[in-house]
């Protein structure tokens, strides 16, 4: 088991689903996580809560991080209190379902700007404060959509597209500078994000799944952990599927 003591951690979307899973793992081993959510204050709360007992310590910020100048702010505050920071996971994602021909231009924006600006925004700024040591991980939890497609799903898997895309050209970019980049793609994960599907569909999902079952987020915590992890200083520009055999 990896030891993150003395290590410190930004995780979006810490408070909920793949990104609490990530965030109570990493507190868990003794890293020291600054945990980001958007509007859900009772889940933060929760969240904060479960975390009282836990090795590590957590600061929790809301934080919208589709906004440049709210990204940059928050990043001022980190560097003051921090100085630097090992590990960014970029996790916080939207989802919002239509066909294209019917799709408002303003859930083709949300999503592109929370799931794919966002880690841009984040990534800029944590390369910045990880380039003084010499040292970070930058993990993007992506989509097997990204490449598969999902009728309904365009903005989705176009952002998580994108997400690859922007993560290998980022990884050669900081490779010098012993920083890795690389993407854990989840499948079909347990998750409020998945809540919303009626059942026949999770039946049929289930059933497209080698496994025949949906993943638990502490499973993908896991592929989080390995490559945030000093044992994966040569992998850089990877995607890590998490997806029973998807």
């Amino acid at each position: 088991m990896t030891d993150f003591q003395g290590q410190k951690a930004i995780v979006t979307g810490a408070t909920r689903g793949i990104g609490r899973a990530i965030a109570l793992a990493l507190l868990e081993r003794g890293a020291t996580v600054i945990g980001l959510f958007g509007s859900d204050n009772e889940a933060a709360g929760r969240f904060r809560e479960e975390c009282a007992e836990l090795p590590g310590n957590v600061y929790l910020h809301q934080c919208d991080v589709s906004k440049y100048k709210d990204v940059e702010a928050l990043y001022e505050k980190i560097e003051k209190q921090f100085d630097t920071i090992d590990i960014l996971v970029n996790n916080a994602g939207i989802r919002r379902d239509g066909v294209m021909a019917m799709m408002p231009e303003e859930d083709w924006r949300q999503v592109i700007d929370v799931n794919l600006t966002g880690g841009y925004n984040m990534s800029k700024f944590a390369v910045h404060l990880m380039m003084k040591q010499k040292y970070g991980r930058i993990i993007f939890i992506t989509s097997p959509m990204a490449h598969m497609g999902f009728a309904g799903q365009a903005n989705y898997a176009a952002s998580k597209a994108g997400q690859i895309g922007m993560m290998k050209s980022l990884a050669k970019e900081t490779a010098k500078r012993k920083i890795t980049v690389n993407c854990v793609s989840p499948g079909f994960i347990d998750t409020e994000l998945l809540s919303d599907l009626p059942e026949a569909q999770v039946k049929e999902y289930k059933n497209m799944v080698p496994a025949k079952r949906f993943g638990k987020a502490e499973e993908v915590a896991e592929a989080v952990l390995f490559l945030a992890g000093p044992g994966a200083s040569y992998i850089s520009g990877s995607v890590l599927e998490v997806t029973g055999g998807l």
